[in-house]
């Protein structure tokens, strides 16, 4: 057997055929119980909820307020890179918090009742404005709704990470937490269908209105339950210092301590190869989000809103549905078997294939001849949700996996640097998400642009403008998914190196418990 052990911060491994893999069976005490991984889990349908709602709502500003797409990408670009900026000093924060609540739980609390009442109220305004007023207007309060998800989201991710030290109780944790993750994906892809219906609402506006205050009130109530219901294993296993009323002595101490913090945490080389991953397969996807209902409506369905919103709707139920009962039981089981590693490279591959496969799917020619009748639904062009399904396959798997892997890289530092720092390391990870995600917005509206959309043309956009959606809509996360399984190649840890970890560990300073 070739055993290769470096003991650098990030590059600790043992290399090991399929054949010589050794499973552990999970200790009952390292175990999290449904009843906590629920609670979590709806903390992780707000962390979603949020994020998705704002993205199918902000096509009320291009159609419902007519504003250029290039501002709406400003907008929904702009908050992450302050976003960003703040998630590792709010890790930073959450790792030296001592309290007798915890590390976690009194940021997750206040966090997610100032996140819903923030989003419920920035959609409190009406028509008739100028484009620049609904421009800073939109600006200002998603900077505001973003700093409170800072204060929620940041301690919270972290929260999951330490909910257990056993490699495959980690996977499972993150499978629940994904499972209930998922269903703000099956609703919030009707919210388009909802809007624009006069049935409901008499415009689009009004519409959003009422939807921010149900959104708003799911984030209170739901967001709040993982600092009212789950156990914070190393609350009191961390060696860091209390943090206490700022002076100058102590605010130079703790400047100069995140800054060297965040330096050791970029050291790390397994963190680094799932940031790439996480940054190029999530942020291809997001920066293209946008289009696959532009092609829905004006190609697919020849400019008629309200079937393009139905089968946009269809569509995102159709993946978040094929997300909760075959990709999360598959990747988890996958994991299991062959690791997480090649779990994600397997998932991203067929996600990627189903990329391709929009090309056929979405042509009217071909999707008018794949036709069903459904009760309460009538007639649906089926072949158009196959790609749903398999595309769900690498979001799907994407946060179960590298939430798992994720636990696995702060054992590996807190080998080399004797703390517990999930904040920092979900922080940071989630700081290269979103820097990614402000510039997949920020580009989100010049590709449209580029494509020579326009909005005063209605149904008549060019055909070159048509060709080129559907060329953007597939070829951006088709190459950035590619990107994410070279970088995930040479990923090292495995179920062998990170049982000795923690048995090394242990050995230093016992379970924590």
């Amino acid at each position: 057997r070739d055993l290769v052990r470096s003991r650098g911060l990030g590059d600790v491994y043992k290399r090991q055929t399929m054949s010589e893999v050794k499973h552990y069976k999970t200790d009952p005490a390292d175990a999290v119980s449904i009843f906590q991984k629920v609670a979590y889990g709806f903390g992780m349908f707000c962390n979603n909820l949020v994020p998705a709602a704002m993205g199918c709502m902000v096509i009320v500003l291009n159609l419902g307020l007519k504003m250029n797409p290039v501002l709406i990408g400003y907008i929904m670009s702009l908050p992450r890179i302050v976003d960003a900026f703040t998630d590792p000093v709010m890790g930073y924060v959450s790792d030296n918090t001592k309290s007798r609540f915890g590390r976690r739980k009194p940021y997750i609390f206040v966090g997610a009742i100032g996140l819903g009442v923030i989003f419920a109220l920035m959609w409190r305004i009406g028509s008739g404005y100028s484009e620049m007023f609904y421009f800073w207007f939109f600006l200002f309060g998603s900077n505001l709704l973003f700093i409170m998800n800072t204060v929620f989201a940041t301690p919270f991710i972290a929260f999951g990470y330490e909910m257990t030290p056993d490699y495959h109780e980690k996977t499972r944790v993150m499978a629940w937490a994904n499972w209930l993750g998922q269903i703000p994906w099956i609703l919030t892809p009707w919210f388009w269908w909802i809007m624009a219906n006069d049935k409901f609402f008499d415009t689009p506006v009004i519409g959003a209105k009422n939807l921010a205050l149900w959104v708003g009130s799911a984030v209170v109530i739901l967001g709040t339950m993982p600092a009212l219901f789950c156990r914070e294993r190393y609350k009191a296993a961390s060696n860091n210092e209390l943090v206490k009323p700022p002076k100058l002595q102590r605010v130079l101490k703790h400047t100069v301590e995140f800054f060297k913090g965040f330096v050791i945490t970029f050291k790390n080389t397994a963190f680094l190869k799932i940031c790439i991953a996480t940054f190029f397969l999530f942020n291809g996807f997001m920066m293209v989000a946008g289009l696959g209902m532009y092609v829905l409506i004006f190609f697919t369905f020849g400019g008629d809103q309200v079937m393009g919103g139905k089968y946009n709707g269809l569509f995102g139920t159709t993946s978040a549905l094929s997300t909760v009962f075959l990709v999360i039981p598959f990747v988890s089981m996958l994991a299991t078997k062959i690791g997480k590693k090649r779990a994600f490279i397997v998932s991203t591959l067929i996600s990627l294939f189903g990329f391709v496969m929009k090309w056929w799917c979405f042509n009217p020619e071909y999707s008018s001849k794949y036709v069903i009748e459904l009760p309460f639904i009538g007639e649906i062009q089926y072949i158009i949700l196959l790609p749903a399904i398999l595309i769900s396959f690498g979001i799907g798997s994407l946060f179960t996996l590298m939430g798992a892997m994720m636990g696995d890289t702060c054992d590996l530092d807190e080998l080399n640097s004797c703390k517990r720092r999930e904040g920092m390391f979900g922080a940071i990870y989630w700081w290269t998400v979103k820097l990614g995600m402000s510039v997949a917005f920020a580009f989100s509206g010049h590709i449209l642009n580029a494509t020579g959309f326009d909005v005063e043309l209605g149904v008549n956009q060019a055909a070159e403008t048509l060709f080129m959606l559907r060329l953007y809509d597939i070829g951006v996360p088709v190459f950035t998914s590619i990107i994410a399984v070279i970088a995930m190649v040479f990923y090292k840890i495995n179920e062998q190196r990170s049982r000795e970890i923690r048995t090394e560990l242990e050995n230093r300073r016992g379970k924590a418990c």
